[in-house]
């Protein structure tokens, strides 16, 4: 999958340090992935959430951070929406941001 906005996590792991190498592992290895149904992501990441406008929830670092990336999988392309913690994610409305 193409990634679009590493800058964002590089961002986020700029003032969450702890965070950084478990971003780094999620964008290795969904770089390299080849996913085209929800199904797909749900195999190599079992705790991922499906919502609304194709949008998917990761947890990273134990569930201390969350991750919404918008999905399009004709094109082979994620768009990460959001990086934060569950007080921060709590805060939005993950299926339009």
């Amino acid at each position: 999958m193409r990634i679009i906005a590493l800058g964002t996590l590089r961002i986020f792991w700029q003032k969450h340090a702890d965070a950084e190498i478990p971003l780094r592992s999620w964008y290795a290895a969904a770089s390299r992935a080849d996913w085209h149904a929800p199904a797909d992501i749900k195999a190599d990441y079992r705790s991922a959430s499906f919502i609304a406008n194709n949008r998917v929830v990761f947890n990273i670092k134990g569930n201390e951070y969350r991750l919404v990336v918008a999905v399009h999988y004709n094109r082979g392309m994620m768009f990460i929406r959001f990086i934060g913690t569950h007080r921060e994610y709590d805060k939005i409305d993950a299926t339009t941001i």
